[in-house]
């Protein structure tokens, strides 16, 4: 990196391609995120919660108690935001959250997911998974790449 008059110079804009890889890897990879859903009421909750990313089915499963209001604001089913990564490579995941019953998840994504999280909500009454279906995802790390940044629209991956 070079240093210009008002910072570093940022690395060069990656393709869509390679965001696209750098996204998978997150999923894959990283094992918290935070979440952001809002009440009927318009009420806004953020929250870190753990995932898994179900290459199988390209969904996000999540853990939370039935009770909480990330839970609540998605029962049956409701919008909810995703976010990965720091600030100078983020991910932005809008998509559909639905509440899926810990006896009812199927058990390759439950076992997969007590596996990398090392815990197992199926065994904890009032708990329930999240599955979150992306419809949209950004990602970027400097403003050369915010004119790119739509990896996903509509459910349909871009690149």
């Amino acid at each position: 990196m070079t240093q210009t008059e008002t910072g570093p110079e940022p690395e060069p804009a990656r393709s869509r391609e390679e965001r696209k890889r750098d996204v998978l890897d997150h999923l894959r990879q990283d094992t918290d995120a935070w979440v952001a859903t809002a009440s009927r009421d318009g009420v806004p909750t953020l929250v870190p919660l753990s995932f898994l990313w179900d290459e199988e089915t390209g969904t996000l499963v999540m853990s939370t108690r039935r009770t909480n209001p990330t839970a609540v604001n998605v029962t049956p089913g409701g919008p909810i935001s995703v976010t990965l990564g720091p600030t100078r490579d983020v991910v932005l995941i809008e998509g559909e959250a639905g509440i899926v019953e810990g006896t009812d998840l199927p058990a390759p994504a439950a076992d997969a997911f007590a596996a990398k999280l090392r815990w197992d909500p199926r065994s904890r009454p009032r708990w329930v998974f999240l599955r979150i279906t992306p419809h949209t995802v950004r990602a970027w790390r400097e403003v050369n790449e915010l004119a790119d940044r739509d990896l996903m629209l509509t459910g349909t991956w871009l690149a």
